[in-house]
């Protein structure tokens, strides 16, 4: 299944929007939108205004943040979808970050056995990761995205608008997304563009970091579409996620919770440092990242009993083959490696070196 991505362009992509859902392909089409809070009060009235079609939509509001992404919240959807007497032509709409795209793609994907879907994203993260790609999932406990399907969207539409309603610290998560992005592209001078001016609120609003935002997008869409079970090239779009996701985990436990970008940010120094150490990387791109990540976020530095439960968190992780703890590294900018295995000290190592630097 093919997945139509609208990017903005001179007419706005929700206007483009409104014009596939009035197309012939959701001619028999009723609506379900899912939102939280957030979206619900400053997302929502603008998405109706803007698309007719889903005017007489309706919706389903659900916890905001990782809160959302569990067994119990899929229930109680499952559960409404069926008391609206929702059939297999039914489409969800999915208005939020990641959490609410995970979420509703996993309804989606395991209603009547599969129905349609659409993203539309309101964070950063969403829209340059999240919400492309068809992965979908819950949560169990603090263990990430344990649960889930392959379902492609039918859709994913980007609204840059969306991002004015954001916190900094939101931003920040879905820019080291887009770092991540940047690092993974052969011959592109994304990653220079976003270290040299793109790190602030302020530059958000400009047309070079929409042009920025999709190439994120499109690149992502390019490969997902070419690999949509992560058999193979896909699982470049892991870089920084082994330690990320581990990291993640370890915060939502100590009942500190951070933004999933930020923790796949630290989880980059790692990934990188590793590089240099394993794959040869020049340790260049390293200092220019580290330096970049200072610019919008402080290093945390970990103790060895931090270290370790990172780690447990770790061994859980989905890219695990035969009890190896499997990550991606880089050879260059570009230039990709995947299913390096870690020895568990190597991990212990990169973790503590976030100390030094």
């Amino acid at each position: 299944m093919s997945c139509k991505l609208i990017l903005p362009k001179r007419v706005s992509s929700l206007a483009r929007l409104g014009r596939l859902l009035k197309g012939k392909q959701f001619e028999d089409a009723k609506f379900y939108i899912i939102c939280d809070e957030n979206t619900y009060n400053h997302c929502l009235p603008l998405l109706i205004a803007s698309v007719s079609a889903l005017e007489d939509a309706e919706f389903f509001e659900v916890p905001v943040g990782e809160e959302a992404k569990t067994i119990d919240v899929a229930t109680q959807l499952w559960g409404a979808l069926c008391d609206a007497n929702a059939d297999r032509n039914s489409v969800i709409v999915n208005l939020g970050g990641g959490c609410i795209s995970d979420l509703g793609g996993f309804v989606a994907a395991s209603y009547r056995r599969g129905i349609r879907y659409v993203n539309i994203p309101t964070t950063l993260i969403g829209m340059v990761d999240a919400a492309i790609g068809g992965k979908t999932a819950v949560n169990m406990g603090v263990v990430k995205n344990q649960v889930g399907f392959f379902h492609q969207p039918a859709a994913v539409c980007i609204y840059p608008g969306f991002l004015s309603t954001l916190e900094e610290r939101e931003l920040h998560s879905g820019f080291f997304e887009m770092v991540k992005t940047a690092l993974l592209i052969p011959h592109s001078m994304l990653f220079e563009q976003l270290r040299d001016g793109f790190s602030t609120p302020e530059c958000l609003a400009t047309t070079t970091f929409e042009s920025s935002l999709s190439q994120c997008a499109d690149f992502k869409n390019a490969v997902t579409l070419q690999d949509p079970m992560e058999k193979s090239i896909r699982k470049i779009l892991n870089f920084g996620h082994t330690f990320g996701h581990g990291i993640e985990s370890y915060y939502m436990a100590m009942g500190k919770p951070v933004a999933h970008g930020i923790a796949v940010g630290i989880g980059l120094i790692c990934e990188l440092y590793l590089s240099v150490k394993k794959l040869g990387m020049s340790d260049k791109i390293l200092n220019d990242y580290v330096g970049l990540f200072k610019t919008v976020g402080r290093i945390p530095s970990f103790d060895l009993k931090a270290a370790e439960a990172i780690l447990s968190y770790m061994r859980y992780d989905k890219k695990n083959v035969d009890g190896l703890i499997l990550c991606v590294l880089l050879m260059d900018v570009g230039s990709v490696a995947i299913n390096v295995a870690l020895t568990e000290n190597e991990v212990r190592d990169a973790l503590l070196t976030l100390r030094h630097l």
